[in-house]
């Protein structure tokens, strides 16, 4: 019997405290891409004289995460898992002004 999506349980370790995993199903992962958008530089640049967080780039990366995430536990999900394993995320710089984020970890079936 598999979870729903949105109870998907994920762990960056490589097991489960007090679960034991019954199969391996493989990697999963997701991704996205994001520019950033001229009028959010033209504030980052103001606020960077200033000091202090760039809220912009905060959002727009808190945002990139949670879609890569969502993105990897629907795959998961596709595969009939309980759980994700060794959950990573990563950033990358594309090109100037756009990055990806990398959402990946391993799909699992836990023995019940």
């Amino acid at each position: 019997m598999t979870t729903s999506k949105n109870d998907m349980l994920i762990v960056t370790t490589d097991a489960v405290a007090g679960q034991e995993i019954a199969e391996v199903l493989g990697l999963v992962r997701g991704s996205t891409v994001r520019a950033k958008h001229l009028g959010t530089d033209i504030v980052a640049g103001l606020r960077n004289l200033v000091g202090g967080e760039v809220r912009e780039y905060a959002s727009l990366l808190a945002g990139s995460r949670e879609q890569a995430i969502d993105r990897m536990i629907d795959e998961a999900y596709q595969l009939g898992a309980d759980a994700i394993v060794a959950a990573r995320v990563q950033t990358s710089m594309i090109q100037q002004g756009a990055s990806e984020v990398l959402a990946y970890g391993t799909a699992v079936r836990l023995k019940r």
